[in-house]
């Protein structure tokens, strides 16, 4: 028998069978009706002020034991503190913040009746206020080292995940980097202009106000742009020779990155790429520094399991995609004349990669500089000329191009601060690298611009004298550096140890050593600083 009937716009449809000996009326079934409807009434409205005080009650009632633990309390905390994170928006990697737990330790082993957390006012002036004069106490013996050790002022430019830019500059020497402040310059265009206009500015001010500064361009985006010019030139007027000689470089990379894209926006194919190497491909961005030879070395790696997924049968099973790029990508991996061009690409372009590594550190390196240019150019000529599928001509034509972009970039980034430093590295190792290396007193090009810089730092005639004098006793290792314990640790001890043991006789040589030893030639600092951006509203 159906039986239905509409009360307050809910319909209740009861079907059952229909029997002689067990039958119900209209009565019994609405009774039946009404008292279930009160059920779920009153399960509903528990249910809206559970969720009012913002936790449940645990169900049954409480052992001795879980009183005495306090268990249902800690519950209620429990569910208080998640509801907070869910309706807040707060990432769960707050609970691993070391100041969550402290904070919720300190209020549970100090008994404080009536306290009330502080309110979104307080938060962001006055407790703010407070935390920033902490911060700058806590730093301050970071920045009493200034004097003594110098530091330098490092600048870079970002932009948000909402596209906004900012500028920012932070002091670093040898005892760490220091946040100096952040420009927003939202809405101004064009933002090169406009940060060229401000450096250029700033560096007028303080050139005017304090002589003796210097101003040195990052090292390592100086080789970066040299390794773009080499492998992915943009201009062709300024760049002709480099077209001419070149263009071999950017086709592999774009073939690489075809076959990179093919197989990482294709689910199927990326999902039988992992069944045959353990490594990832990798989708570099262009800002990352080295971003070609990044992908390049990726794809040499995983060269063999590259080659084994193109001829397994799950590959050759999945004909869904277009066969052209299919076929391309597949003559790709197989070509062994392309996989040496990308082994002669990384042979030769390595060594500018590797100094960059060396480089884009925190350790100061201002002093290792003009070392590392004429070793990495070295090798770069070595690694190209061991080329022998190409006629010689072609291999010294090509060189040639490399080489006068390395040089190019050079010129841009040295500076008289670079030869100084250079010049007061206790280390000589570096000349047994090369016979054609001659020290560093004879060295025409370094010693011109380590007496600009001289004449520079010390405008007094006096000082200017004495500290030429200092020089010559250093380099020759006549007077206080005429000891055999003196000459033995050149080459074994930190150069700013040595200077501290054994310079204490020539003040103005071992001060400039103190500064210069320890300054960074990048800004790495600045660029590692923006994920700390991320947080700031």
């Amino acid at each position: 028998m159906l039986l239905s009937k509409r009360l307050r716009g809910t319909e209740i449809s009861i079907c059952k069978k229909a029997t002689t000996t067990n039958k119900l009326n209209m009565t019994q079934l609405e009774d039946v009706y009404e008292k279930k409807k009160t059920e779920s009434q009153a399960k509903e409205v528990q249910l809206s002020c559970e969720a009012a005080v913002g936790f449940k009650k645990r169900k049954g009632i409480s052992t001795p034991i879980e009183r005495d633990f306090g268990v249902e309390i800690r519950d209620q905390l429990d569910q208080e503190i998640a509801i907070m994170f869910y309706t807040g928006g707060l990432p769960f990697n707050l609970a691993r913040n070391p100041y969550y737990v402290r904070d919720f330790q300190f209020a549970a082993n100090n008994k404080i009746d009536g306290y009330v957390p502080p309110g979104y006012n307080k938060l962001r002036t006055t407790l703010l206020q407070k935390e920033k004069d902490n911060v700058h106490k806590l730093l301050e013996p970071l920045r009493s080292t200034w004097k003594e050790k110098g530091m330098t002022i490092v600048s870079d430019g970002w932009s948000d995940p909402t596209r906004k830019p900012l500028i920012i500059f932070m002091a670093t020497s040898g005892n760490g980097p220091l946040f100096l402040k952040a420009v927003n310059c939202f809405g101004e265009k064009p933002l090169m202009k406009l940060v060229m206009k401000m450096l250029c500015k700033s560096l007028l001010t303080m050139q005017q106000i304090f002589p003796h500064i210097y101003w040195t361009p990052c090292v390592v985006h100086t080789l970066n742009l040299a390794l773009k010019n080499i492998c992915s030139p943009r201009n062709v007027e300024t760049n002709e020779l480099t077209y001419d000689q070149c263009p071999w470089i950017k086709e592999v990379y774009e073939e690489a990155f075809a076959i990179k894209n093919f197989i990482m926006n294709h689910s199927m194919r990326l999902s039988i790429f992992t069944k045959f190497t353990t490594l990832r491909l990798l989708s570099v961005a262009d800002t990352h520094f080295a971003s070609i030879i990044v992908m390049l070395k990726r794809l040499k790696l995983i060269k063999r399991g590259l080659q084994a997924m193109v001829i397994s049968e799950e590959w050759s099973s999945y004909r869904l995609d277009d066969t052209e790029k299919e076929n391309s990508v597949k003559e790709y991996i197989f070509n062994d004349d392309w996989w040496d061009k990308v082994a002669f690409i990384l042979s030769f372009t390595g060594h500018i990669y590797e100094m960059i590594r060396a480089c884009d550190t925190d350790k100061p390196c201002l002093h290792l500089v003009c070392q590392m240019w004429d070793s990495m150019i070295e090798k770069v000529k070595i690694e190209i000329y061991k080329k022998e599928k190409r006629p010689t001509s072609q291999i010294r034509c090509f060189y040639d191009v490399v080489h006068r972009i390395l040089v190019a970039q050079w010129v841009k980034n040295n500076t008289p601060l670079h030869s100084l430093a250079h010049s007061l590295h206790p280390s000589d190792a570096w000349l047994m690298e090369d016979s054609t290396r001659c020290a560093l007193h004879r060295d025409g090009e370094i010693s011109q611009e380590r007496m600009k810089c001289f004449r520079r730092l010390f405008l007094n005639d006096d000082e200017y004298r004495r500290v030429l004098d200092e020089y010559a006793m250093f380099s020759m290792n006549n007077g206080p550096f005429e000891d055999l314990t003196s000459i033995s640790k050149m080459a074994t001890m930190e150069p700013n140890n040595w200077w501290v043991n054994f310079g204490a006789q020539t003040p103005f040589l071992q001060t400039l050593a103190f500064r210069l030893l320890g300054q960074p030639c990048f800004s790495s600092c600045a660029e590692r600083n923006w994920s700390t951006y991320a947080f700031i509203h």
